[in-house]
C-alpha cells in the first residue's frame, strides 16, 4: 500500500481550515490542521510533510515568523511553503513572503482549482523523493550484503540488482513524465527546480546501481546524497 503524503494546513480561523480541507480532499492525502504557528511547529517535530499551506495573518506568531522557524530547522527547511493571505499590500508584502522561504504567495479569495493543482505538484514530488529514498536504502543493503556474503551470494545479488533496477526504472519514468508536465504547464520555478533536483539524484542512484552490475568491476560507487 502506498503511504499517503501529509499536508499541513495552518490558519487561526476554523472556517478557513474547513474550506482548505474541502478543496484538497480530492487529492486523497492526509490533511493535518494547525490553528497557530506554535501548533504547526509542534506538528513538524514528529511528522514529515509534503507541503505547508500557511496563513500570513495570525495572532501571536504570524506566518512570516512561523516560516522563519521552519526554515531554520534542518529537518523542515526544505518543505515547500505556500503562503495564503486575505490582504494584499503590494509587491513589498509579496517579496517578504518569498524572502521568508515561500515557494508561492496566494491572495484570498483564490481559485480552488489553481490551489489544488499547485499542491498536487508538490505532493507528487514528495512521493517521488520517498520512492528514491527507498531505492537508495535497498541499494545500501545490497552493498552491505555483497561485502559480507562474497561470491556465495552472487546469484542472489544478481536477482536483487535486477529488481532494484526495475524499480528504479519505474521511478525514473514517472519523474520524467512529471518534468514534462511541469514544462507543458509553465509551472512555478520552484517546482521545476525541485523536479530537476530529483532527476539529478535519480541519475546518481542509477550510476551507483550500474557500477554493481557484473563486468563493471563491482566497485562500491558512492550513493547520492538524500539531502
Amino acid at each position: 500500500m502506498v503511504q499517503k503524503a501529509k499536508i499541513l494546513l495552518v490558519d487561526d480561523r476554523p472556517e478557513n481550515l474547513l474550506a482548505l480541507e474541502a478543496i484538497l480532499s480530492a487529492l486523497d492525502q492526509t490533511l493535518v490542521r494547525a490553528s497557530s504557528g506554535e501548533e504547526a511547529l509542534k506538528a513538524l517535530l514528529t511528522d514529515d510533510f509534503a507541503v505547508i499551506l500557511l496563513d500570513v495573518q495570525m495572532p501571536g506568531m504570524d506566518g512570516f515568523e512561523t516560516a522563519a522557524h521552519i526554515k531554520r530547522r534542518e529537518r523542515t527547511r526544505d518543505i515547500p511553503i505556500i503562503f495564503l493571505t486575505a490582504i494584499n499590500h503590494g509587491p513589498h508584502h509579496t517579496f517578504r513572503g518569498y524572502a521568508a522561504g515561500a515557494v508561492d504567495y496566494i491572495s484570498k479569495p483564490f481559485d480552488p482549482w489553481v490551489l489544488r493543482a499547485k499542491v498536487s505538484v508538490f505532493v507528487e514530488l514528495y512521493m517521488k523523493n520517498c520512492q528514491l529514498r527507498e531505492q537508495a536504502a535497498l541499494l545500501r543493503l545490497q552493498l552491505e550484503g555483497g561485502a559480507r556474503g562474497g561470491a556465495v551470494a552472487g546469484k542472489e545479488s544478481a536477482g536483487l540488482l535486477a529488481e532494484l533496477s526495475a524499480r528504479l526504472a519505474a521511478v525514473e519514468e514517472q519523474a520524467e513524465a512529471l518534468s514534462k508536465q511541469l514544462d507543458d504547464e509553465s509551472a512555478d520555478a520552484a517546482a521545476v527546480a525541485t523536479a530537476a533536483h530529483l532527476e539529478r539524484k535519480l541519475t546518481g542512484l542509477r550510476r551507483a546501481l550500474d557500477a554493481l552490475e557484473p563486468g563493471t568491476g563491482g566497485g562500491a560507487a558512492p550513493l547520492p546524497s538524500q539531502n
